[in-house]
């Protein structure tokens, strides 16, 4: 027995092609924006025309996140509104078949983009910094020194440094530390008065204590005159570099970077919002659907037109809602995750009820 019927399969049908549509249509549209703006820049810089291509199509996962709930809402406002338009939705009613039945298969829909934007929230950091790289966007704050600064690493690990000298090739008030899994896979601290760069490629802490950290009740302490991390290879003149964006890290890594900030004081409510945001704006695709169900039915008076205009405002004041409510969340007003949470928790509530008084 098959799961959908007939009629679902139509409408999912219907949805998906629409979706697919604007989720790869937004990304080449913003990518024509983007290069008509900045290509004189790029092509200053002397790059080539492949690292360019390229460096834009690693672009094109992020963009698509970044649009996927603006996807979702016009897939649903123009399918729900040409099935109105062409009285499938009336003919549906007359057969039986309610309107939260009928569009059903949507949210089964918008929920599979949930997932989808998920999946991208993982892939996306890695291939930003890949874009980065391509385009020469990864600029030095300082050529030679730098000092009281933090450094994420690969595999979750971050350096904390109290002064760096790329001519000397020495560092001081070093604190590494790796977030661990259990005994097996445990978290360990490092903490060293100074280091130097090796002729290997690689740094020589000296005067320093290893915390390895098994557990939260057991701490096993050795202390050393030398140590060298074998991990720890980024080279003095990477260290300058500026320190990795929120949309280079995923979400595991952003916490771990996140935790070890807010041990040495920093101010982390910024990092908090756009951690917790890699969760909240997948997550509005399926609550975008509540909203854009109920309006598309109206779409019968204005056509495409009305369609078109109900989308394009929905989208502004969700876009609108989201840089308002991340500013009052980085400030501390309210706590981040919950500000991050919050257009979608009220778009939420606007989508249910107009979903209750959608006559069945």
């Amino acid at each position: 027995m098959r799961l959908l019927r007939p009629l679902d399969r139509y409408v999912l049908g219907e949805f998906t092609k629409v979706l697919a549509a604007t989720a790869l249509g937004f990304p080449a549209l913003v990518i024509i924006i983007d290069v008509s703006e900045k290509l004189d820049a790029y092509l200053s810089r002397k790059l080539p025309i492949a690292d360019i291509l390229l460096a834009y199509l690693y672009g094109v996962p992020d963009t698509m996140f970044l649009v996927l709930p603006a996807a979702v809402l016009f897939a649903t406002v123009f399918t729900i509104g040409g099935f109105t338009r062409h009285s499938e939705l009336t003919a549906a009613k007359a057969s039986g078949v309610s309107f939260h039945r009928f569009i059903a298969p949507i949210a089964v829909g918008a929920l599979a983009a949930t997932g989808f934007g998920l999946i991208l929230a993982e892939l996306v950091p890695p291939l930003n910094a890949r874009r980065l790289e391509l385009l020469q966007e990864k600029v030095f704050r300082n050529a030679d020194k730098r000092s009281n600064f933090a450094y994420a690493a690969e595999e979750g690990r971050v350096y904390k440094v109290g002064y760096a000298s790329v001519q000397e090739a020495k560092l001081s008030a070093i604190e590494i530390e790796r977030k661990g899994l259990g005994p097996d896979y445990p978290t360990y601290v490092i903490a060293a008065k100074e280091g130097s760069w090796t002729p290997d490629g690689g740094w020589m802490l000296r005067d320093g204590v290893m915390h390895i950290l098994p557990d939260t009740l057991s701490n096993v302490t050795v202390r050393f005159d030398s140590l060298t991390d074998a991990r720890f290879t980024e080279a003095p003149s990477s260290l300058m570099a500026n320190p990795k964006a929120p949309a280079e890290m995923g979400y595991r890594d952003l916490g771990r970077f996140i935790a070890a900030m807010e041990r040495s004081g920093t101010n982390v409510n910024k990092l908090r919002v756009e951690r917790m945001l890699k969760l909240a704006i997948p997550a509005t695709c399926f609550i975008i659907m509540l909203i854009g169900a109920p309006l598309a039915t109206s779409t019968q008076r204005g056509g495409t037109a009305f369609g078109v205009g109900v989308s394009l405002a929905i989208t502004v004041i969700f876009l609108m809602l989201l840089q308002l409510t991340q500013a009052i969340g980085a400030g501390g007003i309210i706590k981040p995750e919950l500000a991050a949470w919050l257009p979608g928790a009220l778009f939420a509530v606007i989508g249910s009820v107009l979903l209750l008084k959608v006559r069945t």
